[in-house]
């Protein structure tokens, strides 16, 4: 047992006490964990476009006062009852997804959509009572997608935390808890495009070139023919933009064009295998016209990571009829509606979706996490920053900016 297990905590949390305001540094008191919870000591997180998106709170239900974060690592301090899987010490990454491996979804090897433990952005409380763990002088502060990893420790129920290899860097593969995981396995696990397949990545973050970087990885030449095409779709997230380059790179692919509005990421995304570059604000008709005529006719794959609904629908109009596959990662506001025409679907186009890159969090995972460890896969070149947690808020001023890729925020700092 910790000298702190079953006594509230004391410690240091950036609070988001309303909408589009920065974070405070606040003592925060964080409960012991309860039935099948987990109290865990964050010592690195990331900021995710998806922490920004729901503080802005303009196309979401706002909820505040809360903690965000939700792509971190840290090591249990204590666990509640019913606990069996994971001991004190152990070393997890914290999913804003879990896995409760009873459910329907968590039996099926298709689904990654638990029954108890699916996503649910307007939650602020716990599920085993219905209370926040989070308060500050009694009154409560609410959580984000169970993880609320802005805080020096958190609770999390026991289904959302992938046990991870001790000896793997936790600076480094807390980026696996949402974006690199997120917009990897939607190329690798969804779209699943071909050595030889050409590939377009709209939007050049983090999420978008990681997809490339999974098509582009034994790629044996730069197409001339277009028959063969997949375009990878992005939002604002970079770093999910980028996991869609880092996809189509392993992949194979063996030309990746990039859409972007920042002329600025293009340098930057050769790094990932972006061979070919196209701003739509450089052209007078719709950005899946472009694609097709560059592609004769449309891409073989289309993967969508912005959540712009005008994004999504784009990425499914520019992919090939016949063989075309539009995949969408990106969360879209919650009025938005896909609006496009059904000889579309008719002429044998399709149309996925996919959630945290079809994985299962508890069971996939640790073997992504080894997959970095067996130098697989790379992280490293997507983390461009490191700051103290006391400048949290810088993290959001270069996410704004458009600044990098991957900021790791050092909880000991």
């Amino acid at each position: 047992m910790s000298n702190t297990a079953g006594q509230v905590i004391r410690c240091k949390a950036a609070v988001a006490w309303e909408a589009g305001k920065p974070l405070v540094m606040e003592e925060v008191e964080v409960a012991p964990p309860q039935k099948m919870e987990v109290r865990v000591k964050i010592l690195f997180t990331s900021l995710c476009h998806t922490d920004v998106y729901f503080w802005e709170a303009k196309g979401q239900t706002p909820v505040f006062p809360r903690i965000l974060g939700h792509e971190a690592g840290g090591i249990v301090e204590s666990i509640g009852e019913g606990v069996t899987e994971l001991q004190l010490g152990d070393h997890v990454l914290p999913v804003f997804t879990g896995e409760c491996k009873e459910c329907a979804h968590c039996k099926s090897e298709e689904s990654n959509m638990c029954d108890l433990l699916r996503i649910n952005t307007d939650r602020g409380v716990m599920l085993n009572d219905g209370k926040s763990r989070f308060s500050i002088n009694g009154k409560p502060i609410y959580h984000f997608v169970g993880t609320s990893t802005f805080s020096e420790y958190t609770v999390c129920h026991v289904g959302s935390l992938a046990k991870v290899n001790p000896e793997a860097p936790l600076d480094k593969v807390c980026v696996l808890s949402c974006g690199i995981s997120t917009g990897f396995g939607a190329t690798v696990n969804v779209a699943k495009p071909k050595k030889g397949h050409t590939v377009a990545v709209f939007g050049l973050g983090a999420v978008g070139l990681a997809n490339l970087a999974v098509l582009y990885r034994g790629s044996s030449r730069v197409a001339n023919t277009f028959y063969d095409s997949v375009i990878i779709e992005t939002r604002v997230d970079e770093y999910l933009l980028i996991q869609a380059c880092e996809g189509a790179r392993v992949c194979g692919a063996s030309r990746i064009i990039g859409i972007d509005l920042l002329p600025s990421r293009f340098e930057a995304a050769k790094n990932f295998g972006v061979t070919d570059f196209v701003n739509p604000k450089d052209h007078d008709k719709p950005v899946q016209e472009v694609i097709a005529e560059m592609t004769n006719g449309g891409v073989d794959r289309s993967i969508e990571c912005t959540g712009n609904v005008q994004a999504m629908i784009s990425a499914f109009e520019c992919v090939h009829d016949g063989w075309g596959v539009a995949v969408l990662v990106g969360v879209p506001n919650k009025d938005d509606a896909f609006k496009t025409h059904p000889m579309n679907f008719l002429n044998e186009r399709t149309l996925k979706g996919t959630f945290f890159g079809n994985y299962k969090p508890r069971t996939d995972i640790p073997v992504v996490v080894e997959k970095y460890m067996n130098k697989e896969m790379e992280l490293d070149k997507f983390i461009t920053h490191e700051i103290a947690f006391k400048d949290i808020n810088k993290a959001f001023d270069l996410m704004a900016k458009g600044e990098g890729i991957r900021c790791i925020i050092r909880m000991d700092a």
